[in-house]
């Protein structure tokens, strides 16, 4: 099944209108009609999202087809969560499966200085299992992909805070409205990217309204190490406070 049948599908099931589907996508009737009959090469990682939401299906199974069509229900014996991309850590013992490899993982650490000042490094001896099945389904060499763990609330929605990212090392080109994981002044920061005149570039929280953009000039922008568009993320929610 193409991308553009499983939308399809998406759309019949949820019992919706494609004009009823657009609203809720923020596109023009004519987006949607584009998506069904795959005359739309592209879709943007928001309008997943938004057809993830408006139709019930997951939004790694609209575009890549792996996994469920639906997010298991939470119930008694479910995690009230969805694990996307089949990763899970596991110690230096235990051996590979045929179907895993090991990624790197990077995080900030603190300057032994001990002055606050921190650093986005490789952690060397922290790996994160990943099925190679999902790298394919993303176009994603194995060699190119890293992990890393987001912090704060600024992608919420979407991302949420403590949620495991992956990303392609690869791909630090800026494509307009897609996600990238960067280190900007020694924080690991994962943000919406566009390109603006004068070679700036805004930076787009998912939780646009706690979090205003930022343009970067060119200048401040070429102080920026890109660490690669982030193509997998893991969704957990996290317990209530009782």
């Amino acid at each position: 099944m193409n991308r553009n049948e499983r939308i399809a599908r998406a759309i019949t099931l949820s019992g919706k209108s494609k004009s009823e589907i657009a609203s809720l996508c923020k596109v023009a009737p004519s987006a949607v009609t584009q998506w069904i009959s795959g005359e739309s090469k592209t879709l943007k990682a928001e309008s997943v999202f938004a057809l993830a939401k408006a139709t019930g299906f997951r939004a790694e199974w609209l575009t890549f087809g792996t996994g469920p069509e639906r997010a298991i229900e939470a119930g008694p014996n479910n995690s009230q969560g969805e694990l996307i991309g089949l990763a899970s850590v596991w110690d230096a013992e235990t051996p590979l499966d045929d179907d895993e490899v090991e990624l790197p993982y990077y995080a900030e650490v603190e300057f032994a200085a001990g002055n606050g000042m921190t650093e986005v490094v490789e952690v060397a001896d922290r790996k994160l299992r990943f099925s190679k099945d999902t790298l394919r389904a993303a176009g994603v060499q194995p060699d190119c992909a890293a992990v890393a763990r987001v912090k704060g609330r600024s992608m919420e929605r979407l991302i949420l805070d403590g949620a495991a990212i992956g990303f392609d090392t690869s791909f630090t080109n800026i494509v307009d409205g897609e996600i990238y994981a960067f280190n900007q002044d020694g924080m690991l920061r994962v943000k919406y990217l566009y390109s603006m005149p004068s070679n700036s570039v805004r930076v787009r929280s998912e939780n646009a309204d706690e979090y205003p953009d930022e343009i970067l000039s060119a200048e401040q922008f070429q102080e920026i190490a890109m660490l690669g568009r982030v193509f997998w993320w893991s969704t957990v929610r996290r317990s209530p406070r009782r």
